[in-house]
């Protein structure tokens, strides 16, 4: 109960000179994260039919210094050119829960702000909150300055 009331939250921002569109297009595109994501090398939806949409299963494969991690998360909103927000679970419920969290935004009539952040909850976390802040983190703005110089090319 007490990491619940006392989640682990990330956070990172960057500006990206594209549309939201533009953005989304190159966040969800999974197939092509290969070539320009540090930290999600692999994603797919694993949900019948393959839609990305409320409710959907995905399968990522996230790299950072202690190498790769798969995870299953769900997605629980996926609004295009706004919002991708997925949750993670590692054991029962009550372990560790990640929700992970892309939301764009127009911040003037050029550049939009792409905000990563997650936030983990679960008996375990306080126990992995340093590691959480000094290897995830990083890789969360890695990941956002990788997104923001893949869509500038795309959209450019």
């Amino acid at each position: 109960m007490w990491a619940d009331v006392h989640p682990v939250r990330l956070t990172d921002s960057t500006e990206i000179d594209a549309t939201p569109e533009e953005g989304w297009q190159v966040l969800t595109d999974f197939a092509d994260h290969p070539r320009w994501n540090p930290f999600m090398t692999s994603a797919r939806v694993t949900s019948s039919g393959g839609r990305l949409a409320d409710g959907a299963h995905l399968r990522i494969v996230m790299r950072d210094a202690h190498g790769d991690t798969t995870f299953t998360p769900q997605v629980h909103a996926a609004v295009p050119g706004k919002e991708l927000r997925r949750l993670g679970k590692r054991g029962p419920g009550w372990t560790a829960d990640g929700q992970h969290r892309f939301v764009i935004e127009r911040i003037g009539p050029g550049p939009v702000r792409l905000t990563q952040s997650e936030r983990f909850t679960g008996v375990a976390v306080p126990f992995v909150q340093g590691v959480l802040k000094s290897d995830t983190l990083p890789q969360l703005r890695a990941m956002n300055a990788a997104l923001a110089r893949r869509a500038e090319v795309l959209g450019g």
